[in-house]
């Protein structure tokens, strides 16, 4: 009897013992990202017509070994600016709008399980941003995005726009996790708001403060992931808010565990330090789907209690993973159309045209456009930009695609009242981004920086080539030896007019710039933000692109020639220099 009761007492006690230790559990999870993949789902260049490296289709091949790791512990996450980019984007878009949306389809087809809004997806317009948002079949998010009139309102998801979320909730393998969603609130310095209609846009710090509080306060995940489609640092500083956030957020509101960002096209890696002395891990994939973003998270749990939280991050490059034939198959009916679009020919080409050349002085590239943006508005000046870095259409045939590389970005054209002054104020400040001020024959005539050879939107410059305005319609200097607001001298127009500083003259440009795009008008010219509607006189309902190819397909043929209406001087010193920097820039 004494036997049984110690044994007994025995087994009672090895029970109290096991019971009372305290039951871990660790998980394992992987968060990858994609960012401004700008249409690049296929391995196909619909504008250059050849094959390319990295898109969704090899991302995706990376995406399903993952997938075999981690199972349903894996989180798909895409930052945005996916519905403009590739021709095959505006032909979704625009031209078999009443199918559903190529980047919806692709989204679904992939199973992303969050979607972030990113300024180049509001620039299609409502129409298709309201369609697309409908179709993608995982939540989209956009905590900054709200209705008008509620700005800066309390936190209530039922003030974010319509169709949209200000984060999402996941669940995997018991681990709650909260993704919050920004965009760049510079959108109203570039884009028309005709286009935004309805909509207002929050300082991402001030919004993320609130809705962090928010999230801890309603949901109490274990890990809170920001989906910033806004770069680091830099870009447009106003009063109310910087184009660039990431940085500021990750140090001013604590909470975060990770965040993910993009917009800016480069690779970041690092970890930032917030306000509580907390290290947050902040990665940027760059765009076009070369590479993905991805997180590994190890959680620990000790009798239910997150005790512990390990994560790692890395940017993996997936340019030459292997193409997902089995995705290639399912969307090759879409490319054989998109295809067929893009070989249709428009006109035809006497001479080659280059982006490159629009650098060092007068271009047939840009002339071109300046020419037909004249013939086709009836204004005095034209005002524009050379849209990529290096670019060449070719002599003979023009097709569909080759629009696409005349004029990269569904912008309107618009026609603004403009006064002398201004518009050379507005050229002083393009040329003071572009152009060196020269002490010597031997400096730099174009300011260089090596260190954005990287950056495709800069690519060796020190500011974006997209703001580098030209002017065609009146004839003028740009003297390198005369410091900033002091280069240009416009002599006269190109007609043999007069050129008044103090006389109105119609200016068209496209609607990136007559918006405040670029900060020429404003800060440039002078012209209040607040009054350039008022300045508008005309502008089209659908993009440029179109109405150039309608142009160019009335015409037939086109010699396209520079104007020669202005020069860098002084030559002798400008010409060696202009070109030491060619080579720096393009090589021999």
């Amino acid at each position: 009897m004494k036997k049984r009761l110690l044994t007994t007492i025995t087994l009672v006690s090895l029970l109290l013992t096991v019971t009372a230790q305290p039951a871990t559990k660790t998980v394992r999870l992987k968060i990858i990202e994609t960012s401004d993949v700008h249409g690049h789902f296929f391995p196909w260049d619909f504008m250059e017509g050849k094959p390319i490296k990295g898109t969704l289709t090899r991302a995706n091949t990376y995406i399903n070994k993952q997938r075999q790791q981690y199972g349903d512990n894996l989180l798909l996450i895409d930052n945005g600016d996916i519905l403009q980019g590739q021709p095959c984007s505006y032909w979704s878009n625009f031209v078999v709008s009443e199918e559903e949306n190529l980047a919806a389809s692709v989204i679904n087809y992939m199973k992303y399980d969050v979607e972030a809004v990113g300024n180049h997806d509001v620039e299609p317009g409502h129409k298709v941003y309201d369609k697309w948002i409908r179709e993608v079949r995982c939540p989209v998010i956009g905590a900054n995005i709200v209705k008008e009139g509620y700005k800066n309102a309390e936190a209530r998801p039922s003030h974010v726009y319509t169709g949209l979320q200000p984060y999402s909730v996941h669940y995997k393998d018991g681990v709650k996790i909260c993704v919050l969603g920004l965009l760049t609130p510079a959108i109203p310095n570039w884009l028309n708001k005709s286009i935004w209609k309805g909509i207002e846009f929050e300082d991402m710090v001030s919004s993320a403060k609130k809705w962090v509080k928010y999230i801890q306060e309603t949901e109490r995940p274990d890990l809170l992931i920001g989906l910033f489609h806004s770069g680091l640092n830099g870009g447009i500083e106003t009063e109310e808010y910087n184009e660039d956030e990431t940085e500021l957020v990750a140090k001013e509101v604590a909470g975060f565990d990770i965040i993910f960002f993009g917009h800016d096209h480069q690779v970041h890696q690092e970890w930032i330090t917030n306000s509580k002395g907390q290290k947050v891990l902040c990665l940027d994939p760059t765009c076009h789907a070369k590479n993905v973003a991805e997180a590994e998270i190890e959680l620990t749990y000790k009798n239910g209690h997150l005790t512990k939280k390990d994560i790692k991050g890395s940017i993996v490059n997936i340019e030459n993973e292997e193409i997902d034939q089995q995705m290639l198959a399912h969307f090759q009916p879409k490319i054989d159309a998109v295809k067929e679009y893009v070989s249709r020919k428009i006109g035809y080409f006497e001479q080659p045209i280059y982006t490159r050349e629009s650098f060092f002085g007068n271009s047939a590239f840009t002339d071109l456009i300046h020419n037909l943006q004249l013939q086709i508005s009836k204004a005095d000046i034209s005002l524009n930009a050379p849209l990529s870095f290096n670019t060449t259409i070719k002599a003979g045939d023009v097709t569909q695609a080759d629009m696409f590389k005349l004029y990269r970005y569904e912008n309107l054209m618009f026609m603004l009242r403009m006064t002398g002054e201004e518009i050379r104020k507005h050229l002083e400040y393009s040329y003071d981004m572009w152009t060196n001020t020269m002490t010597s024959p031997e400096d730099h005539a174009l300011r260089l920086n090596e260190a954005s050879k990287d950056d495709q939107q800069r690519t060796g410059f020190q500011y974006y080539t997209f703001n580098f305005d030209s002017a065609a319609g009146i004839d003028y200097e740009v003297d390198l030896t005369k410091p900033d607001g002091q280069k240009v001298r416009i002599l006269k127009m190109s007609n043999g007019q007069p050129f008044d500083e103090k006389k109105w003259y119609k200016v068209v440009m496209n609607s990136y710039r007559a918006n405040g795009g670029g900060e020429l008008l404003t800060r440039g010219a002078g012209i209040p933000k607040d009054s350039l509607d008022s300045r508008v006189i005309w502008n089209t309902d659908l993009d440029q692109r179109h109405y150039l190819t309608e142009e160019i397909h009335r015409l037939g043929t086109v010699n396209p020639k520079p104007n020669n209406n202005w020069r860098f001087v002084p030559e002798e010193w400008v010409k060696p220099a202009l070109e030491r920097d060619r080579k720096i820039l393009f090589g021999q």
